[in-house]
């Protein structure tokens, strides 16, 4: 087991030795797409993409105003939480959100009261709504919600992205659009999906892992469990009893416990933020932790990824690191 445990933290360190980089690289501009697809998909690496989507209307024209008229009337589903902790481990359970149905112009009143609410002019409207919408709000629904509940929006930006369809022969999976506080934040995890992350506006913040570094993750199986608001405005844990466990990563990359997690001080995170008009081209299998600032409206295209070689090495380092624990 020792052999096993040097081997794997072996591996992860010649990767970061061989092609790795040791924070993100900014491109300018959309890039050519056999060159992306040989200089970052194909050795799944990250990179931000400058001046990508700063042509695109939505950059200029998804102010509050504009999207009250454009789309407040429509309903669409929201997610709900008492700390703004989303699909994250709470103790023993992994905890989902309430998915509550409102309309855009609601969610909007919400995020614009709280930015404000501390103003001495307050109202008492004002203060009767922030009473009625206690918890965090995050317009995070990931099902393609840009197209199927926002089809009003989609004129305003591409309805894919062009270079990164010519790199990878294919349409996007997926359209998601983003809506949220400050206070949502998106827990560690990955996802089989090669990720074109666009800010339209705000500034979203990433942590990145590379699936290399699986061995100094921590996993466990939680129950599946679901928030539900009172009439007091308090949230029970809601257990989801004819469900299978879930497995999720309990650490938090702000503020690990290395007491508990000391294999994680061998991980080597990386940091970056992505501002109005900048792409993030976040590859498949890599680990990310994401926080944004206040009302940031975001939309990300996923393309499935090529479950090749790369996919059956991951599997088999996830599978002995979970041996080695």
């Amino acid at each position: 087991m020792e052999f096993l445990k040097k081997r794997v933290a072996e591996f992860s360190q010649e990767a970061h030795d061989l092609y790795l980089n040791q924070s993100v690289p900014f491109l300018e501009g959309s890039p050519d797409p056999l060159q992306f697809y040989r200089n970052w998909i194909a050795p799944n690496k990250p990179c931000i993409i400058r001046n990508a989507c700063s042509h695109w209307p939505a950059v200029t024209r998804w102010t509050p105003e504009y999207l009250r008229k454009k789309v407040g009337s429509k309903v669409i589903s929201v997610a709900v939480t008492p700390d703004g902790f989303a699909d994250a481990v709470n103790g023993d359970r992994f905890v989902m959100p309430e998915e509550r149905r409102m309309s855009f112009s609601s969610v909007l009143d919400v995020i614009e009261g709280k930015v404000r609410g501390s103003a001495p002019w307050r109202s008492l409207i004002l203060v009767l709504l922030l009473q009625e919408h206690v918890g965090v709000f995050y317009v995070q629904k990931q099902s393609s919600n840009l197209l199927d509940e926002l089809p009003e929006l989609t004129d305003d930006l591409e309805p894919h992205v062009p270079w990164m369809s010519d790199a990878l022969g294919k349409l996007p999976d997926a359209v998601n659009f983003w809506l949220g506080e400050a206070s949502a934040v998106t827990s560690m995890h990955k996802d089989h999906y090669e990720n074109l992350y666009c800010v339209i506006s705000g500034e979203k913040n990433f942590i990145l892992l590379p699936p290399t570094d699986r061995p100094f993750i921590p996993y466990g199986v939680y129950h599946p469990a679901v928030y539900r608001q009172r009439d007091d405005g308090e949230f029970d844990v809601v257990d989801q009893s004819d469900s299978e466990k879930v497995p999720w990563i309990p650490l938090d990359p702000l503020d690990p416990d290395l007491d508990r997690y000391p294999e994680y001080r061998r991980a080597r995170p990386l940091r970056c933020s992505v501002k109005a008009g900048e792409m993030l081209y976040l590859p498949s299998l890599w680990f990310h932790h994401v926080q944004q600032t206040h009302g940031c409206i975001a939309v990300n295209f996923w393309y499935d990824m090529e479950y090749d070689i790369k996919y059956n090495y991951f599997q088999l380092l996830d599978a002995l690191s979970d041996l080695e624990a």
